[in-house]
């Protein structure tokens, strides 16, 4: 029996030559008690297709059938989450529940009524914050109370919208754990949508790749044939969801491939010179460089961050220390808290150094200077100034002596490169969130900066968009190699950037883990990453670090040992596999 299904709807917004197609003949069965994940393009139209299930919207042609009658209304037995929490800020977690829990309670007594609210603070695991107000959660327990609202209804049909997305990835991996127990144990019929291609296999019997606006649809589907319950480390090593994952992030690239991309080859960046590259290195270092210091471009000397605290000083990152080749690319990685940003911090000289060193190229840092150029979580542009006059604000400092036209022509390189030729004289206010970005991008390596600094530089975009400027991000810095440092809390995005992944292990007093070599070659592409032997292997490593560190452990160096060998086992084993079949290969030839 279907409990949910949609047949040939389409909707449009907007009336005649403004009307815009936002869904066009969508066709969608859930059976009841069935996990189902759509993934997809920001701002292809899974809200709105939400919303339909949801009867909070009508379609223009086609119908939404709920056990098998036409949905015209809201129903309490269909529960929606969305991706913001929509809490009432003045009511405390418990009341914040009883608002939708009292509506599924009417006849029960009072006692009843507190047991029924008693048991969905509990399965959230809420049952310590139940008098706390909205402002003093966190945004991953914000959404545990919108969960638990949602389920307190006891609704036939859950609807989920996105409602992971904007948490860190720490509080999102235990939230997908424990929407994963509470669906074992509500049995409930759910509706995911995601941007997460790993949190749709983890928690979907189905996923349905939509298509991009406009006119979207949904694709072919994909079952998940994986046991529950899905640990996310175990099945890494698991073929079909090795297989099951390529197959669908291809779908999904094939999908994008479409989409023009203005990336204009025929402009050539003019060979003008930074004020960043034309001081005078002292000749001691120059001696030092033609020795082991070479390999000593970036360097973090027992480095430490120590912040005044009421109950005294607290050293967030202590005895950090790490060296940098010239045109090495890093990532930093570890849990939320650990001190990737604070390390960043220190090296861009957006905040004092309290112990320790940070030397650049031969000189300690000690502020912020035109060598370093940082791109932020968020890309912080002028909202007045056209994506042309937000890269200028830093060319015009960094070549003084450059003519005019060379300045532009080094602003329209870059913004070219990005894939913003067509864009250079829109105000940054009217670009989407990976546009401004871009612009990020290219104001960055514009500056020709000998260190390149980004602090989760695509945390806030769908899984896309992330992958797109992924791609412009590696084919600029092909281009220029310069010294980067990224911190990352994406597994996969610190595989497919780095020479080198730094694992951090947990603050406070932050040190470097674990150091990965990431000996895969260049240049990569996603599509060469999926079919890579070893990549499974170096994925396996991080996983199994950020688990050995998960909920504030401190594993001691044996542990950190042990996941490297596991790495090193795993990746020899291919070989060998790979070696035996290219010899049973040239015995058949022979």
């Amino acid at each position: 029996m279907n409990s949910l299904e949609l047949s040939d709807v389409s909707l449009s917004f907007g009336k005649g030559d403004k009307s815009l197609d936002v869904l066009s003949k969508v066709n969608l069965k859930v059976k009841k008690g069935e996990f189902v994940a759509v993934i997809g393009f920001s701002g292809a139209g899974k809200t709105t297709l939400i919303s339909l299930l949801a009867g909070l919207r009508k379609a223009d042609t086609g119908a939404v059938l709920f056990n098998n009658s036409e949905l015209t209304e809201p129903s309490q037995d269909i529960g929606v989450v969305f991706q913001s929490y929509s809490l009432m800020p003045w009511l405390n977690v418990e009341q914040n529940i009883a608002l939708a829990a009292n509506l599924k309670c009417k006849g029960m007594t009072a006692t009843q009524r507190k047991e029924h609210i008693d048991y969905y603070i509990d399965l959230v695991g809420l049952s310590h914050a139940r008098d706390r107000k909205p402002a003093e959660l966190s945004g991953g327990m914000r959404q545990r109370v919108a969960l638990a609202r949602a389920l307190s209804l006891k609704p036939d049909v859950l609807l989920l919208d996105e409602p992971l997305s904007a948490l860190d990835a720490l509080t999102r991996s235990r939230l997908q754990d424990e929407l994963s127990n509470i669906c074992e144990k509500e049995n409930s019929t759910i509706v995911l949508i995601t941007n997460d291609v790993d949190e749709a296999i983890l928690l979907a019997d189905r996923v349905i790749p939509m298509t991009p606006a406009p006119a979207a649809t949904l694709d072919k589907e994909f079952d998940v044939d994986l046991a529950r319950p899905r640990n996310r480390v175990e099945i890494n090593s698991d073929k079909r969801f090795i297989d099951l994952r390529t197959s669908i992030i291809k779908t999904l690239m094939e999908m994008n491939s479409d989409k023009k991309n203005d990336n204009d080859t025929s402009l050539v960046a003019p060979k003008v010179v930074p004020i960043t590259q034309t001081g005078r290195v002292p000749n001691a270092v120059v001696q030092a460089g033609k020795g082991p210091a070479l390999n000593k471009y970036v360097e973090f000397s027992q480095a430490e961050k120590i912040y005044p605290t009421p109950k005294g000083p607290l050293s967030v990152v202590q005895d950090f220390n790490l060296n940098l080749h010239k045109g090495e690319f890093v990532t930093l990685i570890g849990h939320s808290g650990c001190g990737k940003s604070t390390v960043l911090s220190m090296v861009a000289g957006l905040t004092d150094i309290s112990k320790g060193a940070v030397v650049l190229d031969g000189k300690h840092v000690t502020s912020t200077g035109p060598d370093r150029a940082v791109v932020f979580q968020s890309p912080s542009l002028m909202p007045w100034l056209t994506a042309y006059e937000n890269v200028a604000l830093g060319v015009d400092k960094v070549y003084p002596h450059a003519s005019k036209a060379e300045r532009r022509d080094v602003i329209c390189y870059y913004l070219s490169r990005v894939g913003l030729g067509d864009s250079i004289n829109r105000l940054a206010s009217e670009l989407s969130n990976g546009m401004r970005q871009r612009v990020g991008i290219a104001r960055a390596f514009a500056l020709s900066p000998k260190l390149l600094l980004l602090d989760e530089p695509f945390g806030m975009l769908d899984s896309v968009t992330r992958w797109e400027l992924q791609d412009v991000l590696m084919e600029v810095w092909e281009r220029t190699k310069v010294t980067t440092i990224c911190v990352t809390h994406d597994v996969d995005e610190a595989i497919l950037l780095a020479d080198r992944v730094v694992m951090m292990s947990n603050g406070p007093k932050a040190r470097v883990g674990n150091l990965m070599k990431v000996n895969l070659e260049r240049p990569r592409s996603r599509e060469m990453l999926l079919s890579h032997p070893d990549y499974y292997a170096l994925r396996e490593e991080l996983l199994d670090f950020l688990e050995a560190y998960e909920g504030g452990a401190n594993p001691d160096q044996s542990v950190l040992d042990a996941i490297a060998k596991k790495r090193q086992v795993r990746i020899d084993a291919q070989a060998a596999t790979s070696n035996d079949s290219n010899f049973d290969v040239c015995e058949k030839v022979i």
